[in-house]
């Protein structure tokens, strides 16, 4: 119970969206598309502050698989 107010809301934004839709600031669009390569490759330099504790080691069951037997 409880879930009528939440979906109501839902639908109603769902809605307005389909049929008012916003407007688009084109240029501002094709500013950001197009952008600096410069600025979008400095983010790739960086090193990842989670790589370490990534996931690496494919060669290891996955947990789930040995509580499933």
């Amino acid at each position: 119970m409880g879930r009528g107010r939440a979906k109501a809301k839902q639908t109603k934004v769902a809605r307005e969206l389909k049929y008012h839709s916003p407007n688009t600031d084109l240029a501002a669009l094709q500013r950001e598309l197009a952008g600096n390569g410069a600025t979008s490759d400095k983010k790739f330099d960086e090193p990842d502050q989670y790589g370490d504790y990534s996931d690496d080691d494919e060669d290891e069951p996955d947990d789930r698989a040995a509580t499933r037997r």
